[in-house]
């Protein structure tokens, strides 16, 4: 399996067997003995590089998470400090604003602990995929991923200047059928988010034009800040450009619903040193004022 996946991490034999300092003909070998016992073709040999499978993919995710376990479990007997991989999925805007400030210390204080990052808001396959954890915003559909809750994000109605300007300032939430707004879209449904107001019993939702739309957070501020239209957004993604007057907040006598933060990942799985580790760093994170550690 190690072999496997420094194969799969390097796209080479030979810098796989150099690696772990075996003839580049064993690695070839051993390959091929794991192919036949397996009854599946794991890699795809060119004469310039070597690319997993369908099925190479699906065993190389299923590998990483064996041979982190074992690594966990001997490194719990030895006492030693929690090292390895960290595969986590996030939302790009929170990570950016939450996470990363904090991470430069994070990592020096766990320099054996390695982090790979990548972000999006389609529902991803935790298991299959072998991702550690997931940090979400927003309303969570029903799963078997054990969810949990870090903190509530508040989000406000807001305009540019040179929106206001053109079609004036909507005093109730009534008033927005003359106006339009900027959507966001979910990139795994492409459903639009609504524009949202809290009343007595519930949420109301109110229909208004959506010129534009986009999925990416930073491609929605910027057409927000554009004029393009009014939108909701949660503060801590605008709380600049508003003591910038860059963007004014409008209605602010009628509040939106808030939207929770959750870390997600695997009820089955025996949660590692390091991801226990993570997972109460990032509540800590959402705890305290951004910035720190």
């Amino acid at each position: 399996m190690r072999l496997f996946t420094r194969v799969v991490d390097r796209r080479s034999f030979t810098e796989a067997a150099h690696d772990l300092d075996i003839p580049r003909s064993t690695a070839t070998q051993v390959i091929q003995q794991l192919e036949s016992r397996l009854g599946v073709r794991l890699l795809q040999r060119t004469t310039r590089t070597v690319r997993p499978t369908l099925d190479g993919e699906a065993y190389y995710r299923r590998c990483l998470a064996i041979l982190d376990d074992i690594e966990d479990a001997e490194g719990a007997f030895r006492g030693a400090a929690p090292k390895g991989m960290l595969r986590v999925e996030v939302q790009g805007t929170i990570a950016r604003h939450f996470l990363l400030p904090g991470l430069p210390t994070f990592l020096e204080r766990y320099p054996e602990i390695e982090i790979s990052m990548s972000e999006s808001d389609r529902w991803v396959d935790v298991v299959r995929e072998g991702v550690d954890c997931v940090l979400r915003y927003g309303a969570l559909p029903d799963s078997d991923l054990v969810a949990r809750p870090v903190t509530t994000l508040e989000r406000i109605t807001c305009a540019a200047p040179a929106y206001l300007e053109r079609y004036g300032c909507p005093e109730t939430p009534d008033d927005l059928k003359d106006h339009r707004a900027v959507g966001i879209r979910l990139i795994s449904t492409g459903a639009l988010t609504p524009i949202e107001f809290v009343r007595a019993g519930g949420v109301r939702q109110v229909d208004i034009p959506v010129p534009f739309s986009a999925t990416g957070t930073e491609t929605f501020r910027s057409a927000v800040l554009l004029g393009l239209g009014l939108a909701q957004m949660p503060v801590f993604h605008i709380d600049r450009d508003l003591a910038e007057g860059r963007l004014v907040r409008i209605l602010a006598n009628y509040a939106t619903p808030s939207a929770p933060v959750s870390i997600l990942y695997p009820r089955s799985r025996q949660l590692s040193p390091r991801v226990r580790l993570f997972l109460d760093w990032m509540v800590q994170r959402f705890s305290g004022p951004r910035g720190l550690s």
